[in-house]
């Protein structure tokens, strides 16, 4: 992955929004984009790794943006799923009796009517895909604190290549996920947990010759059972504690290592056509 000073995010990010529209123009029958009607088709997850492990919990359509360009009035339709790993969650929800999950990923796609390339070329184009290309950050930033992660901050940019050899502009995020509830071991006793997991996300953001793709997801840092075991009173290994809370499945699940995760959110990202 190529890295590029952050700087120059929203105008490095614009060219490459706009050179896939103009690269749709000269290859074979996408000569025309079009406007399209109708519902936005939902965005692909191709790899075969959402299949395992991952479960789909919301999938939402919305109108991101709708602005007149002289006598044009564009519109910014979006179509999103949004996904969570289900052991984590699960696990969590045993602990904690909390609901919810750092481990989470989303696709969307993003379509513009009429289609870019209907636009005028220059300042009309410049200007609707820098807006796409600002709500796409804004959804994502609104997907992960819907999710329940914090003081999300952009600390990285660079571009990565997608399915369909397209070039996305790609960030790294920072935040927090709070991790609180009751505890209540297997002997009665009820603990209080009031704690914080370091959060890494992945976003990237890419023109397919049609529309506009986003695709991003969020994960711990850290071991979440370390997190949980240093919140719980007195000297507690975490993944001991978890076990005896919820047995050796949910510890297993909660001890692992975040490059695990890492790992899947990078793959299932360069996926989604």
């Amino acid at each position: 992955m190529t890295r590029e000073p952050t700087r120059s995010a929203a105008d490095t990010t614009r060219r490459r929004l706009l050179a896939g529209v103009a690269a749709a123009g000269v290859v074979g029958t996408a000569g025309c984009l079009g406007t399209r009607s109708g519902p936005v088709p939902a965005p692909t997850v191709t790899s075969d790794r959402i299949e395992d492990g991952w479960r789909l919990v919301d999938e939402t359509e919305e109108t991101v943006f709708e602005q007149a360009y002289g006598p044009v009035t564009v519109r910014a339709l979006a179509a999103t799923q949004l996904y969570e790993y289900v052991s984590v969650a699960e696990a969590l929800a045993e602990v904690t009796d909390g609901s919810g999950s750092p481990v989470v990923f989303f696709a969307t796609r993003i379509d513009i009517r009429p289609a870019v390339d209907t636009l005028p070329v220059g300042g009309a184009r410049d200007r609707v895909m820098s807006r796409a290309e600002s709500a796409a950050v804004d959804a994502f930033r609104a997907q992960l604190s819907n999710g329940g992660i914090e003081n999300v901050e952009v600390v990285e940019e660079g571009t990565t290549t997608v399915t369909g050899d397209h070039t996305a502009t790609t960030w790294r995020l920072e935040g927090e996920y709070p991790i609180s509830g009751s505890v209540t071991g297997r002997d009665g006793s009820t603990s209080s947990i009031d704690a914080s997991a370091s959060v890494e996300a992945q976003l990237g953001v890419w023109h397919d010759g049609t529309d506009v793709l986003v695709a991003g997801g969020a994960y711990p840092s850290e071991p979440l059972a370390s997190v949980i075991g240093d919140a719980l009173p007195g000297p507690v290994d975490g993944e001991t504690a978890i076990t005896e809370i919820a047995g050796s499945d949910a510890a297993e699940t909660l001890a692992t290592d975040p490059a695990t995760f890492e790992e899947e959110i990078s793959a299932l990202l360069v996926s989604v056509t």
